[in-house]
């Protein structure tokens, strides 16, 4: 599957049942030649508006489904949440 085909599928928890939104771009390790995580973008109540530098860093091994329109994913949101500024 090619990233730009990834990218337009949306990203789903299936602990909390929260959209998360759609991949943004991937961790690759190219030493190993694995994927390492997907980046999904913080969702903002202002469609981008007032965005933030917030990020989801989810690890490959929490992607539990790939289908035709969603990813499902099993994570801890505070754990998976990078780069906030306070």
């Amino acid at each position: 599957m090619r990233l730009c085909r990834l990218r337009e599928k949306e990203v789903i928890n299936l602990c909390t049942c929260k959209r998360l939104g759609c991949v943004e771009d991937i961790v690759f390790d190219l030493c190993e030649g694995t994927l390492e995580a997907i980046i999904v973008p913080e969702r903002t109540k202002f469609h981008g508006l007032f965005g933030s530098d917030c990020e989801y860093v989810i690890p490959f091994e929490c992607v539990k489904k790939v289908g035709e329109d969603i990813i499902m994913v099993e994570i801890n949101e505070e754990k998976c949440l990078k780069g906030c500024k306070d």
